[in-house]
């Protein structure tokens, strides 16, 4: 499996909303980032899903190097 495709440089601010869930791209192939679009197909990847308890503002990572998928952990600021 080939190492996913850096979608951005910073990750993506993005208000959740309490009981919904979201469906992170971990591929970086997706053109609706930083949501799965199905692209990932054949990939071996597979969307991380993520189920907001609050309202709030999340930070989902877009270099696809985070630790802690499908949140930011400041991965895009290594090399």
């Amino acid at each position: 499996m080939d190492l996913p495709k850096r979608a951005a440089d910073t990750p993506f601010g993005i208000d959740v909303e309490a009981g919904e869930s979201y469906f992170w791209c971990a591929c970086g192939l997706s053109a609706t980032q930083p949501f799965c679009d199905g692209s990932h197909k054949g990939t071996g990847y597979s969307p991380v899903r993520l189920d907001a308890t609050e309202n709030t503002k999340l930070f989902f990572c877009g270099c696809k190097a985070t630790g802690t998928a499908p949140l930011c952990d400041g991965s895009h600021k290594q090399g």
